[in-house]
């Protein structure tokens, strides 16, 4: 994984390397962002993940799907994740933070992965019901699919309002 801000237009509203792993870690969902399957155009979608802390991150999604056939057709992918944001009416503007990832997109991974990251993403988003989220899991496994974005490039910037 390379962090790298260099294509930011705004170098003057960069975010640092730890805010923005902070926002991966921290983060409700991102917006994944592919080509369409017949590569006339994108598509993107707001979804729930879970980040390794390491080079990864997993979604999970229904084993067939445009979301599928967008990865079969062409697994690079954009996964932008936004952080804190505030309206400013009265200045016309907006304080924000965003990452941008740079992936590329697995799936039909080998059940262990597969189970590791349905067990990750229960204890983000369910920590004081994973012991029946791993029972649930294991009973719709069959059902699910995991999506794994390896992580090549991140940046990632905001505007702070003073």
């Amino acid at each position: 994984m390379i962090f790298s801000n260099e294509q930011v237009r705004r170098q003057d509203r960069l975010l640092d390397e730890a805010r923005a792993m902070e926002i991966v870690k921290e983060g409700e969902y991102g917006v994944l962002s592919m080509m369409s399957e017949d590569g006339e155009g994108g598509y993107g979608i707001p979804v729930s993940y879970v980040w390794d802390r390491g080079n990864s991150i997993y979604l999970h999604c229904a084993p067939a799907g445009r979301k599928l056939r967008c990865i079969d057709a062409c697994p690079a992918v954009s996964f932008c994740i936004v952080g804190k944001t505030q309206v400013i009416p009265d200045r016309f503007t907006t304080a924000y933070e965003s990452v941008v990832l740079e992936c590329t997109a697995h799936r039909s991974l080998h059940e262990a992965e597969r189970m590791s990251a349905l067990s990750l993403l229960l204890s983000k988003y369910c920590p004081d019901d994973k012991m029946r989220g791993i029972e649930y899991a294991n009973k719709s496994f069959a059902r699910t699919e995991i999506i794994r974005l390896d992580i090549e490039r991140v940046s990632a910037k905001c505007k702070r309002i003073r």
